[in-house]
């Protein structure tokens, strides 16, 4: 077991706020129509909604980079693609409001801006209910001509940053080119790569740490993780087949487990599991705090357990939610003494 240095921690987190980041992958954002619901319409059996406000909400890769945004102060960059319709301007504007740097993203009209829509009502007797969701997005593998475009900028982004984050929620951007070009530039320069990913762990080769989630890791590894043989097993293999340096496995409620190299492992349990009102956008707190963490210089295990301590904070509100290194020092301070085992 091991005791944390409270202390020392609360120290290191303000180094979150130096390096510059760098996250590729599917961006796009979450459309929140609201409005009441007045009467059954005469055109046809649905209801009609009396619209009363719109909130745009930064989601898929957008959420990790806001994450990094907040916790660094705005040195975050992306790099994915969008349309040429009426919800490119509004992803832009959204990033850039954000402090979240668009210039090295790319237009491609044969595509959608990835968007998902919610349509809310409500009525006096009755909370907030979704009614209808519409998704507009493309998932075909980007266009020769567009991941050209993408790994020119690839070129030029990565030796301006720190790390870079590969954020795949499998709309086509991150191809095979795409992700090989990011490792290899990323490795010429020097540079951490952490990737985001739920399904082809094969096709993530080579980065320096992964933060899968445990139901999408016995999918990948074929079997279950049902006891102290099977999670050191498939942590041993996550790091043997893909050349990894680390792996940060998400467990839910058990909390994470971080695997090193020379078969060490740390378990880190989880903080909140009492508060817990929304795990939407959670895995992209963690990939984000995580990153930004070992690009601070932060030690793996402290790095892991600041992406636990983040997500601890983002699911007790609802939908994409972000924290900040204030708010991570205060529930630090909070905390009791903190075991590892």
């Amino acid at each position: 077991m091991k005791v944390m240095d409270k202390t020392k921690l609360v120290k290191e987190l303000q180094r979150l706020k130096t390096p510059k980041m760098l996250v590729v992958g599917d961006f796009g954002i979450d459309e929140m129509v609201f409005g009441a619901t007045e009467r059954i319409s005469r055109e046809a059996p649905v209801l009609i909604l009396q619209h009363s406000n719109t909130k745009i909400i930064l989601g898929t890769a957008s959420n990790a980079a806001n994450n990094i945004s907040a916790l660094n102060g705005g040195k975050v960059s992306a790099l994915g693609v969008y349309g040429a319709d009426y919800h490119a301007p509004v992803l832009i504007n959204t990033l850039e409001l954000a402090k979240i740097s668009t210039q090295y993203m790319v237009e491609d009209r044969t595509r959608k801006t990835t968007t998902k829509t919610r349509i809310s009502g409500s009525c006096s007797q009755s909370v907030t209910q979704q009614i209808v969701r519409i998704d507009r997005q493309t998932k075909d593998p980007l266009s020769e001509e567009t991941e050209a475009f993408v790994i020119e900028n690839l070129e030029k982004s990565i030796p301006e940053h720190d790390g870079i984050v590969l954020s795949d929620y499998h709309l086509g951007f991150l191809t095979d080119n795409v992700i090989r070009a990011s490792i290899n530039i990323a490795k010429r320069y020097g540079k951490i790569v952490v990737a985001d990913i739920q399904k082809d762990f094969h096709r993530y080769r080579g980065v320096d740490a992964i933060t899968p989630n445990q139901p999408d890791t016995e999918r990948y590894l074929g079997y279950f993780i049902k006891d102290e043989e099977t999670l050191k097993k498939a942590g041993e293999e996550l790091l043997d087949k893909l050349d990894l340096k680390y792996v940060l496995l998400t467990r839910g409620g058990e909390g994470m487990v971080l695997f090193e190299r020379g078969g060490k492992y740390t378990k880190i349990p989880a903080f909140n599991k009492k508060e817990v009102f929304d795990v939407t956008g959670a895995g992209d707190t963690v990939v984000g705090a995580f990153a930004l963490s070992l690009c601070a210089g932060l030690d793996p295990e402290s790095a892991a357990f600041v992406g636990n301590l983040a997500a601890s904070i983002v699911i007790r509100h609802f939908g994409c939610h972000v924290t900040t290194v204030n708010e991570l020092e205060m529930e630090l301070e909070n905390l009791k003494e903190i075991v590892w085992i």
